[in-house]
């Protein structure tokens, strides 16, 4: 069998993910239960568009809990690293770079594929951008490959 695909977190995303579970578990199964019981009331299954779509979204629901539960039972926690490696980017790291040569400014952190939040300035271990920046330090200068072009950047701070 071949090996599941480990998911790197921080406590806070492992914690998310059990709560989301347990929301799903909890609340949500009971909702798509009821929708499935009120959509049988109407009769006819076969041509039943309401029992359908609940039966669906039950599959969803089910489909999203074995997938969290996998992501968690594989979590792999980034933990406080010691100070000495403290100036190099890691997983779980904070990393403010700018752009070169215009000095747009950027910040970052890096994270398990499972917390990724783009929005969120939360960028997963296995983005072009953090695959460029993991192992480099402050003042490093590196290239970016983007699906926008080649990019340059210096690293101003890391924490």
């Amino acid at each position: 069998m071949a090996e599941e695909k480990k998911h790197y977190m921080t406590m806070d995303g492992k914690r998310k993910l059990e709560e989301e579970v347990e929301y799903l578990k909890t609340e949500r199964r009971k909702e798509v239960v009821e929708r499935i019981k009120i959509a049988r009331s109407f009769g006819d299954l076969s041509e039943n568009s309401e029992y359908d779509s609940a039966k669906e979204e039950q599959a969803f629901v089910e489909g999203r809990i074995i997938q969290l539960e996998k992501m968690i039972r594989n979590a792999v926690m980034i933990e406080e690293e010691t100070p000495a490696a403290s100036n190099v980017v890691s997983l779980g790291k904070t990393v403010k770079f700018i752009e070169l040569p215009d000095g747009d400014e950027e910040e970052y952190i890096i994270v398990g594929s499972a917390e990724s939040d783009p929005a969120e300035g939360k960028i997963s271990n296995d983005s072009p951008m953090a695959q460029s920046l993991l192992g480099k330090r402050v003042n490093d200068k590196v290239s970016v490959n983007t699906p926008g072009g080649e990019m340059e950047i210096k690293i101003v701070d890391i924490r």
